[in-house]
């Protein structure tokens, strides 16, 4: 890639494209719906909580007032309202040209979804995967379209185990061990559907990407506030603004020369920040038989079957 230090100022014209962003109302999702709406693009700001949607379309048309931004209530870890959104989005809209499948929780204790599914497996992969599978037609439909996973260095020290891939009654589970091993399974997913779209001729691709270490809300999880606020100054030196962090998701996103299953992350120290450049994800994440069995499940899972 020939441009060394990629920022939101290398995005060309973006008007006239669709893109959803999943989780779109803080974070990295936020920075992503700011950058992409100032650009041009008409941006489906995704999220789970229509008020806070609001609240950050509010903020960004602050910015900027000629943003076009829709807010859509959609629920990544409830199948039922990934249905309804994904046919709302398709009632209204004839293409999609980008899909940033950006929500996620990280670390928190066991827990189900509404549909059963331990939770971080559950909105990190399986939300995202039904998502993808609902909106296949009308990717297809359009040209060029991208789908862009968001995963994270945690993969790295993610393992899949599919006699227990979702820590059945807690079984094993650790937050730690269930957030690598869901960041894992978006980079498994990328690349089988980067497969699936060239087996089947379909003129999509899949990209993967990851913030490196970002000061995000995903961090709420994992410590007490005070406990936080106590360790903000040693942070600081270790992590990048949420700015920053959504660099890797974007350039994945609008760079024309990105290709099917390339990986995006920061340039820095063991990719915790820096520029969006191509990084190389572990072999394990590569592992083609791991992610056949990962999409096997996903779809008996979810009962949403890619054709």
């Amino acid at each position: 890639m020939s441009i060394k230090n990629w920022t939101t100022e290398n995005i060309g014209n973006l008007n006239g494209k669709n893109i959803i962003v999943t989780g779109g109302n803080s974070g990295l999702g936020f920075e992503a719906v700011k950058a992409l709406s100032n650009k041009g693009a008409k941006v489906i700001l995704a999220c789970r909580n229509i008020e806070k949607g609001e609240q950050a379309k509010k903020s960004i048309l602050e910015f900027d007032n000629k943003a076009n931004i829709i807010v859509s209530k959609l629920d990544i870890a409830d199948l039922d309202s990934i249905r309804q959104f994904s046919n709302q989005y398709k009632s209204d809209n004839t293409h999609l040209d980008v899909l940033i499948n950006n929500a996620g929780i990280m670390m928190p204790p066991y827990e189900l979804t509404k549909d059963g599914f331990e939770s971080q497996m559950g909105t990190n992969h399986l939300g995202h995967f039904a998502l993808t599978g609902l909106l296949l037609d009308i990717l297809k439909k359009t040209p060029k379209s991208r789908v862009i996973n968001v995963s994270s260095i945690a993969h790295k020290n993610g393992r899949m185990d599919f006699d227990n891939l979702l820590y059945t009654n807690g079984k094993d589970y650790t937050p730690m061990k269930a957030y690598g091993r869901s960041k894992l399974a978006n980079l498994l997913f990328t690349f089988e559907l980067q497969r699936f779209f060239e087996k089947n001729n379909i003129d999509c691709i899949a990209v993967g990407a990851h913030p490196g270490v970002s000061d995000t809300n995903l961090f709420n999880d994992i410590l007490p506030n005070w406990v936080m606020s106590l360790l903000k100054p040693i942070f600081n030196f270790m992590i990048q603004p949420a700015s920053m962090g959504a660099l890797p998701e974007l350039r994945a996103a609008v760079d024309l020369n990105v290709k099917g299953a390339e990986y995006y992350g920061p340039d820095g120290r063991r990719e915790m920040k820096g520029y969006p450049i191509i990084v190389n994800p572990m072999p394990h994440a590569q592992n083609i038989d791991d992610a056949k069995k990962l999409w096997n499940a996903s779809e008996k899972l979810t009962n949403i079957y890619y054709k």
